[in-house]
């Protein structure tokens, strides 16, 4: 990795048109996925995070369970709209990673800090957002585009059965990526002056 600190965060951006090809191996992807997971902060230093890495015909897997969760609620008139976003982007990906936080951690913490029940749920949360930032960027810097979808909780159940996950894992969102296949288009920003103030 040689790109500079604030270059990958240029580059980190939503990808949706995404191909198969492999960029790097497998071995590599789950070595920096597992570096992320360890280094992210978390309150009193609780380690929440747990990631589903899916590759191959288990991302496929993946996408047709949304397809098919997705069947059942989106009105028939509707849902090839549904299934052509699916298919012409996200699936198209090399791998999808699936963002988890372990409620029986959060409430371990409610019941040993009761001082700070209504806290750590929201503490859970932005735990779990900066553990996506790291592995999104990190995927950036191997070439891979990557964007975050939510379809949970509507897929929560089929994807816990399909994989036999455990019960007290709460899915937070769902990482396609693959090698880009189209850029984004150029991303506007407002005016830094209204987003930051000093004090000095």
């Amino acid at each position: 990795m040689t790109k500079h600190f604030f270059s990958a965060l240029q580059g980190r951006r939503s990808y949706y048109a995404l191909s198969k090809e492999a960029l790097i191996d497998d071995q590599r992807i789950e070595e920096l996925v597992g570096e992320a997971v360890k280094q992210m902060p978390s309150p009193f230093n609780s380690q929440s995070g747990r990631v589903v890495i899916l590759l191959g015909q288990r991302h496929d897997r993946f996408w047709d369970i949304v397809k098919e969760q997705l069947q059942a609620i989106v009105p028939a008139e509707s849902f090839q709209i549904t299934e052509d976003k699916i298919n012409d982007s996200f699936k198209c990906g090399y791998g999808t990673i699936l963002y988890y936080e372990d409620l029986s951690v959060v409430e371990g913490l409610q019941q040993k800090f009761p001082a700070y029940l209504d806290k750590f749920p929201l503490w859970s949360n932005q735990s779990s957002g900066m553990l996506q930032f790291a592995i999104w960027t990190a995927l950036e810097l191997e070439g891979y585009g990557a964007s975050l979808q939510h379809y949970n909780p509507v897929i929560d159940a089929a994807v816990r059965a399909e994989w036999d996950l455990p019960a007290d894992w709460s899915l937070i969102a769902q990482m396609p990526f693959g090698k880009p296949a189209a850029q984004p288009k150029p991303k506007e920003f407002q005016p830094l002056s209204a987003r930051i103030k000093l004090f000095k």
